[in-house]
C-alpha cells in the first residue's frame, strides 16, 4: 500500500428504538415510586391518614372500612375528652392504626 491509498472501513450501525427504551424506563420509574402497587396503593395509606387528622370523627377508620371500630372509637372518646391526656392517645394511635390497616390492605391486594 502507498501513501496515497486511503482505505475506508464502514462499520454498519444498528438503530435503537428509542421509544422502546424510554418507555422502558418511564415504566421502571413508575414501578419504583409506587412500590409496585400503582397509584392508587401509593396513596392510599397516605389519604386514611389524612382523613384520620381530622379530630374527633376517626374518618381513617371508616376509610378503610372498619366502620365498627370507628363508631366505637367515637363513643369511646365521650368518656376519654374528661381526661385530655387519653384523649390524645386514642388521637394518636387512631393515626398510626389507620395507616397500618391501610398498608396491609394495600399488600393484600398486590
Amino acid at each position: 500500500m502507498s501513501d496515497d491509498e486511503v482505505l475506508e472501513v464502514v462499520v454498519p450501525v444498528q438503530e435503537e428504538n428509542i421509544d422502546f427504551y424510554s418507555a422502558a424506563l418511564g415504566k421502571t420509574v413508575w414501578n419504583e415510586i409506587t412500590a409496585g402497587v400503582g397509584i392508587w396503593g401509593a396513596f392510599r395509606p397516605i389519604i386514611a391518614v389524612t382523613l384520620s387528622l381530622i379530630p374527633f370523627l376517626f374518618l381513617g377508620q371508616h376509610f378503610n372500612r372498619n366502620h365498627r371500630r370507628g363508631t366505637d372509637w367515637f363513643l369511646l372518646q365521650i368518656p376519654l375528652a374528661f381526661t385530655l391526656v387519653l384523649w390524645v392517645a386514642l388521637y394518636i394511635w387512631s393515626v398510626f392504626d389507620a395507616w397500618k390497616d391501610s398498608s396491609i390492605i394495600v399488600s393484600e391486594n398486590s
